[in-house]
């Protein structure tokens, strides 16, 4: 077998299915990224959503038998909407992050990763390959930065010389033995922006963040959001660009390679009000092809409440009693008792003194005290 040839094939390949970037690595252990990670653990620094198995994350080997090359790949999205709409009083909009613009990204990759296996298969049907996306065991930006992708920002990100960091990366496992690709030098010198621009102070420093602080994965949790950060969070509906948009390598950046990557304004960057009394099945037909999606319902409409606060939206008053009095859930109840409390006026007022004879649970009887302290004070 040819394998540098295969490799050139490949590359070649890649082009023609819409892969914007790929590169070689070896299959060789992670070894300072499990220390880095075995840190992240010591310090309460992980989000939760990673492979717990910190072995698995960082040895290829025991994922696919005899692993002999990971090849990563690479995808833009864009940064900027074609069509833009706005946010007006009495119609507040929320913001997906970019990287939950257009369909979840998570089937973008598959379908081009699996599309490379099935290519890779015909020219060498023994091969032996084991592809994964963000949700696989293996770290994609460890995988990136050796392969050559991109180096790893102080942002925690994957920073490529032509598209920036606004790329979505994944990455096979092969028993093929391909030579690999020299990674890139980092590039981000002494600047600092990404960590002056966080908004929650989640980039401890360049290159390590405190995921509980990070404001993208505050936006995915289902509890309450700490009162720290509430109105941190402003309009962010699902997670945050901050790091990036801060980013002097990103300026210019905006790439429209991939119709199916393209935003709906609607979605992206949706009306407020009308998300809190959507029910599930609406809200699965709105948003259930974004990434933002995954975690529900519930989340979303609670970042949404707290983004009707950061507006202090007098017309979602309404809205928002109706959550504290009807809704099931408590830290919808509750959240939307903290927002009333911030936009004030006699309704929230009234509504409050309400639910705090009537409301059982103590978080949320906590929530309501918190919004009649705002109103009075």
């Amino acid at each position: 077998m040819d394998v540098n040839g295969l490799k050139e094939e490949i590359k070649v390949y890649c082009q023609e299915i819409g892969i914007d970037k790929v590169g070689f690595t070896t299959a060789d252990p992670f070894i300072e990224l499990k220390n880095r990670l075995e840190r992240q653990q010591q310090l309460g620094y992980q989000s939760g959503f990673e492979e717990p198995d910190i072995d698995k994350r960082v040895t290829p080997s025991l994922l696919l038998e005899e692993p002999r090359s990971i090849i990563s790949i690479a995808l833009a999205y864009p940064s900027k909407m074609n069509t833009r709409v706005e946010s007006k009083k009495g119609e507040r909009r929320g913001i997906f992050s970019r990287a939950s613009w257009g369909l979840d990204y998570h089937h973008i990759l598959r379908d081009r990763l699996k599309k490379l296996e099935d290519f890779i298969i015909t020219k060498f049907p023994d091969a032996r390959l084991k592809s994964m996306v963000d949700t696989g065991e293996l770290s994609d930006r460890a995988v990136a930065e050796r392969a050559g992708i991109g180096w790893s920002g102080k942002n925690c990100a994957i920073i490529t010389p032509e598209f920036g960091s606004y790329v979505y990366i994944g990455e096979m496992i092969t028993s093929i033995p391909f030579e690999p690709d020299t990674p890139i030098e980092d590039q981000c010198g002494t600047c600092t922006k990404c960590l002056e621009a966080c908004p929650t102070g989640a980039l401890v420093q360049g290159g390590q963040i405190n995921a509980q602080r990070c404001i993208s994965f505050l936006t995915q949790t289902k509890e309450f959001i700490p009162d720290e950060f509430r109105e941190k969070i402003g309009n962010r509906v699902y997670g945050c660009d901050s790091c990036q948009t801060a980013c002097p390598v990103n300026k210019g950046k905006n790439f429209h390679f991939h119709e199916e990557m393209e935003p709906d304004p609607e979605v992206a960057k949706p009306l407020l009000k009308p998300i809190l009394k959507l029910s599930n099945r609406e809200f699965k037909h709105a948003f259930g092809t974004v990434s933002g999606s995954w975690r529900g319902k519930k989340p979303i409409q609670r970042n949404v409440i707290i983004a009707l606060a950061h507006f202090k939206d007098e017309s979602a008053v309404p809205e928002l009693i109706d959550v504290l009095e009807k809704e099931a859930s408590p830290v919808s109840r509750g959240t939307a008792a903290w927002a009333l409390g911030k936009i004030g006026g006699k309704a929230a007022l009234l509504a409050l003194e309400k639910a705090k004879d009537q409301e059982m649970d103590k978080e949320v009887q906590t929530e309501i005290e918190k919004g009649l302290h705002f109103i009075k004070r």
